[in-house]
């Protein structure tokens, strides 16, 4: 019973008794162990490197490899730094106890003001005692006040050969420019669950216990790259199991639901089975699976799907378990990628309503109908073509081809009127002037020339009372620009070889050029609109209008009409 209390009081936690002794252990940090490799075999060392990354990564772990590397002294007391610390010299033990005086952990989250770091930089000056370097490893340096950083500066910039600063942040962003510029930066990189799965795999060899390769995959998942996160979550896992590991008891810790109930819901999402899809989900909740981890495991479903699609070779990849692998193969030949694209854009914004919502599981339910019902809707091509195949043989053709107008209007159907070619009359002494006899004339020879304000302001700012070759009536706007008379008499000029009489007034504007093309674009889409195509293509589309008109001629100079519609409802919305 003694040894049985010994045994608990000595116990340590996985993240603290498998922490990485020397580069060797240290996980997925490839090019941070290259660098300072080189850097000690070439005597290169800076004299301050920032360590970022996310929580549990490794950063404090390897600001005291660093230290042990620069400091350690080996059996045969070496005389420059290694990369391979021997672990057992006094110094390299008094690290890793982290009671070696010359290697100073401080925690800036608690020592944040300018006088916390004034006594600090006290030391620098005085040469180290037992080692070799007087090694300052700051943590969580972000939360320095600006007052501390401004004291930090100078002394950083130029610190004593024997001094090296280490500083470990999860924030870089926070840190100021000016200390950023003065420290070598390594990013801590993210463990991959391969790399997590095969360090849990060693410890728990070391430690004599068995696990189910399932659960070991679940947890490392969860750790999110973080092997602290990871470790932690083991630990639970082993106490929680009594020694052994199984994948039922790592899914209720951790709050997951069964992962084949979570492929099934998916299957029912993405095939519209709205009642199966709230009977799923009900299951699992009661089940005890959290309604915020159901969400996000269908947001990786979905982008697992997405990716497959679009590099198939992806779903044999050793990282997808059988399960994911089978779904992979049954979802993604019969869903595009635009329903996944949906189906991912709604489920998103939908993590946002479901931390504001009351109830959880009541805004989860309504995300999932909503999305089930959007999924099953069919895109705008498949309306399209159903429309095409279910209407009458002639249609399709009478809507492609240019429709005779209405006896009572002279206007064409398809598209607004043109302005008319410029037209050329040759004088009697051949100088190739211009013959301008209409409003339309004279506005495609200044398009044609290149005089973008003065069309402009003719075509929108301008009425014509009368017009004819050599004269012309208008009225102006009060905005027309001053010297529009002159610069409008200067083209006349040029372009006829003649000066016009032109009267002006200005005052409330008549119907101007614009005017006229803004109501025969309307008759032209209004004509349109009475198409069958067109009306049966607009009922499917609530909401829908005709936005543009346009014609092209092909090789054999037959008309072909393009019609471009305007979905105001927004079909791709989440509120479908």
């Amino acid at each position: 019973m003694a040894e049985d209390n010994q045994k608990q009081e000595n116990y340590v936690v996985l993240a603290r008794k498998y922490r990485p002794q020397n580069f060797d252990e240290l996980l997925g940090q490839d090019a941070l162990v290259q660098t300072l490799t080189n850097a000690i075999k070439n005597n290169r060392l800076h004299h301050a490197y920032i360590l970022t990354g996310i929580r549990g990564v490794g950063k404090t772990t390897t600001a005291r490899i660093m230290a042990k590397a620069l400091n350690c002294t080996g059996k045969d007391s070496r005389e420059g730094p290694t990369i391979n610390p021997c672990g057992i010299c006094e110094n390299c033990r008094a690290i890793a106890e982290s009671r070696h005086i010359d290697v100073l952990e401080l925690d800036a989250a608690s020592r944040t003001g300018v006088d916390d770091m004034r006594e600090i930089l006290d030391g620098v000056r005085y040469k180290p005692t037992n080692g070799r370097y007087k090694i300052y490893i700051i943590d969580e340096v972000h939360m320095l006040s600006k007052s501390a950083f401004n004291a930090l500066l100078k002394t950083l910039e130029e610190p004593p050969s024997h001094v090296i600063f280490i500083f470990a942040t999860t924030e870089i962003r926070k840190v100021p420019v000016t200390v950023l510029s003065r420290c070598q930066r390594f990013d801590l990189q993210r463990l991959t669950i391969d790399t997590l799965v095969g360090h849990f795999k060693n410890i728990l060899n070391k430690e004599g216990l068995q696990a189910e390769d399932e659960a070991l995959h679940l947890i490392a998942k969860a750790a999110d790259g973080s092997c602290r996160d990871g470790l932690s979550l083991l630990d639970q896992a082993i106490s929680l199991g009594g020694g052994s590991i199984k994948t039922d008891v790592v899914k209720n810790m951790i709050g997951l639901a069964d992962r084949n109930q979570t492929f099934d819901l998916f299957e029912k999402l993405i095939s519209g089975d709205v009642g199966k899809v709230v009977e799923i989900l009900t299951e699992m909740y009661k089940n005890g699976a959290a309604p915020l981890t159901v969400l996000q495991d269908l947001i990786n479903i979905t982008h697992l799907i997405a990716k497959v699609k679009i590099v198939p070779s992806f779903a044999n990849d050793e990282s997808l378990s059988e399960n994911e692998k089978t779904l992979c193969a049954k979802i993604a030949p019969n869903v595009s990628i635009a329903v996944l694209s949906k189906v991912w854009q709604m489920m998103i914004k939908g993590l946002n309503e479901l931390n504001t919502a009351p109830v959880q599981i009541d805004a989860l339910e309504m995300i999932l109908i909503r999305v089930a019902y959007s999924a099953s809707l069919p895109t705008p091509a498949e309306i399209l073509n159903d429309v095409k195949k279910n209407s009458k043989p002639g249609l399709i053709a009478a809507a492609a081809m240019p429709q005779q107008a209405p006896q009572e209007s002279a206007a064409p159907v398809f598209r607004t009127p043109a302005a008319p070619a410029v037209q050329t009359a040759v004088s009697e002494t051949d100088r190739g002037f211009e013959k301008i006899n209409t409003p339309e004339d004279l506005l495609a020879y200044l398009e044609a020339a290149k005089k973008v304000l003065l069309s402009y302001s003719l075509k929108n700012d301008v009425s014509f009372e009368s017009f004819a070759f050599g004269t012309m009536s208008i009225t102006v706007s009060d905005k027309i620009n001053n010297d529009f008379l002159l610069n409008l008499q200067n083209v006349l000029i040029e372009a006829t070889g003649q000066k016009w009489n032109i009267d002006v007034r200005r005052g409330q504007l008549g119907e101007t050029i614009a005017d006229r093309e803004r109501a025969q674009d309307n008759a032209n889409k209004k004509s349109v609109s009475d198409l069958p195509l067109v009306k049966a293509i607009l009922s499917e589309f609530n909401g829908a209008k005709i936005e543009t008109l346009t014609r092209k001629i092909n090789a054999e100079t037959e008309p072909e009409s393009e019609i471009s519609f305007d979905d105001t409802n927004n079909y791709f919305d989440e509120d479908l």
